[in-house]
């Protein structure tokens, strides 16, 4: 046998050597994750029920629910997509169809590559020392959706560049030939065929704020509350009101940790039905990215 084909031989026996690694690597994790899960299941799903959902925390751990942390998270979540979405795309469509390439564009990506890795506690303590006390929004609603906000805008910026880079330039090309300006490539031609990629960026990146509590905890979210934050319709004009941005809150994560911090082993059982339901919120948030995509692939046939 040549030297040549044994050298071939050699390296198909390491191939399959470390795809055989890869796969019980693979198989220990996802054991693993399917042990954790159903181990939550077990404890959390019999306590979930309707007053569960529709009782605020409680000394007693029978009547405790997570009204005041799940309609908190709701909102916390309506204010970062409403400063996140619009900024994180717009952001995203100025770097890559308009910003010129130097080394300025260059610095700015990078740095907005590095924010998206930076641990979220950091942007917690940046958070309290300008939203909290330089701007005077106190800890409140408001606070807590820029807060999350900041730390998601890295991952929207980058899935929308990622997402306008897979749009061939030919389109862009054919548009300019038939007279059409950039701004209308972009709207009409280039946004359609991505949106599906950039949809799917933002799902996720909300899907990960929904559950971040270090961030939250440091610029003050309570750990117990027993109201919840002002209506935002009023019965008198102008019939909105925005007093619930500036109103205290706490979210699901946060109302985890403060039961999982007391010793009784009936509000261990309230936080793990409490992270049952945050994992379901998560799931269908990702099924929905999941579904969103493939419905957009299908309708311009990407």
């Amino acid at each position: 046998m040549s030297p040549h084909l044994k050298n071939i031989q050699l390296r198909q026996k390491q191939d399959m050597i470390f795809c055989y690694i890869g796969l019980l690597v693979l198989l220990f994790s996802f054991l693993t994750l399917i042990t954790l899960i159903w181990d939550l299941a077990v404890t959390g799903v019999p306590r979930i029920n309707i007053l569960f959902f529709t009782n605020f925390p409680s000394r007693f751990a029978e009547q405790a629910g997570i009204l005041s942390a799940w309609v908190g998270t709701l909102c916390v979540m309506i204010t970062t997509a409403v400063f996140a979405i619009p900024l994180g795309i717009a952001a995203g469509i100025y770097l890559e169809e308009y910003a010129p390439k130097n080394f300025l564009t260059q610095m700015i990506e990078i740095n907005i590559s590095n924010l998206a890795g930076i641990p979220s506690i950091t942007f917690g303590l940046m958070a309290l020392g300008i939203f909290v006390y330089e701007f005077g929004f106190g800890r409140s609603i408001l606070t807590a959706g820029l807060t999350l906000g900041l730390l998601v805008l890295p991952i929207i910026i980058v899935a929308t560049r990622e997402s306008i880079r897979t749009i061939p330039n030919s389109i862009r090309e054919a548009s300019f030939a038939l007279g059409a300006s950039r701004w209308q490539t972009i709207w009409n031609h280039v946004l359609p065929y991505s949106s599906g990629g950039i949809l799917t960026g933002v799902i996720i990146s909300l899907s990960r704020a929904i559950g971040e509590t270090a961030p939250l905890i440091t610029i003050g979210a309570l750990t117990f509350i027993a109201f919840l934050p002002t209506s935002p319709i009023q019965p008198d004009f102008p019939f909105l009101s925005f007093q619930w941005l500036k109103d205290p809150f706490t979210v699901m994560p946060i109302q985890m940790f403060n039961w999982l911090s007391r010793p009784q082993a009936d509000f261990h059982v309230n936080a793990a039905a409490t992270g049952i339901v945050l994992l379901v919120m998560t799931l269908l948030m990702n099924g929905m990215a999941i579904y969103i995509r493939y419905r957009f692939r299908k309708k311009f046939n990407w």
